[in-house]
């Protein structure tokens, strides 16, 4: 079916009540990184059991958490074959830091459907309350589908970063682990892109690949660690673009610059020279 973008943009999706305790909090955090060094004792605190700390990325997975079958791309005027889709672009703005438990209530809509000529975007907005009905989340997410585009719909403006010329403020070496993505896919995302070698194979690419928000949340992880002290609360808005795949087991390299109340972040993959991760990457302060 070609997408029809006079029938997707502005659809509503609906919304999805769930709910969340201190073992999914800590499930995550444990699948983007966290409470690597059993020793550290502030690295313990994403695994405690009553209250660990919850990262502003743990609201990408917060209403899927317990799902148990692959994503479909099946949405009113679009119905995409999953093979053929990448997560583009991810951003989650708090409105205060998250709870280790809780109820909560998310409405979608689909923002924007973009034509790239040979590939389409299809960009979904959504806002999470809790349940007295105040915001905890405002998110926005983009998927990539190859060859999907030349629908004759708008191409979307550009949403370059531009990094300043000169070194960075702070470098981290971010280490992924060979079972990374098998860890992660317990957080709600059974794409079998991510774990299965013959679907991953025919999708083009030689072994499975990380989960984008997979990186995602380790690299937010990591600046919350490395470069805001441990703070979780201290990121009021965090969004990247996905430049390109990650298997799991490389490690990332994240340079990151100061910018006012922004902080601005490159990834990619050591192993491979450098080759890109996650562009377009800025944290802001809250």
């Amino acid at each position: 079916m070609p997408i029809d973008p006079s029938v997707a943009v502005g659809a509503d999706l609906g919304e999805t009540t769930f709910s969340w305790t201190p073992r999914e909090v800590a499930l995550y955090n444990l699948a983007v990184g966290g409470a690597a060094d059993p020793m550290n004792t502030v690295g313990l605190e994403y695994v405690d059991d009553v209250a660990p700390k919850v990262l502003p990325s743990f609201a990408t997975v917060a209403a899927t958490f317990h799902a148990a079958e692959p994503p479909k791309v099946e949405f009113p005027g679009v119905d995409i074959d999953l093979a053929k889709v990448v997560h583009g672009a991810q951003q989650v703005r708090v409105h205060r830091p998250l709870p280790a438990a809780g109820t909560a209530t998310t409405r979608t809509r689909i923002a924007e459907v973009q034509d790239k000529g040979s590939a389409a975007v299809v960009i979904q907005e959504s806002v999470t309350v809790d349940d007295a009905g105040d915001p905890l989340w405002t998110a926005r997410s983009s998927i990539f589908a190859k060859g999907e585009g030349g629908f004759g719909g708008e191409r979307g403006a550009s949403t370059r970063v531009e990094i300043p010329d000169r070194a960075p403020d702070h470098e981290l070496a971010v280490p992924t682990l060979p079972q990374q993505a098998l860890l992660y896919r317990l957080c709600g995302d059974r794409n079998p892109l991510h774990s299965s070698p013959s679907f991953a194979e025919g999708a083009g690419f030689p072994r499975p690949i990380l989960h984008g928000l997979c990186t995602y949340g380790s690299v937010c992880r990591a600046v919350v660690d490395e470069i805001f002290s441990g703070d979780v609360a201290a990121v009021a808005d965090y969004g990247v673009s996905f430049a390109g795949v990650v298997f799991p087991g490389e490690t990332l390299a994240v340079r990151a610059w100061e910018d006012g109340d922004r902080l601005l972040v490159t990834t990619t993959v050591v192993d491979r020279d450098d080759a890109p991760a996650l562009s377009n990457v800025v944290f802001i302060r809250s």
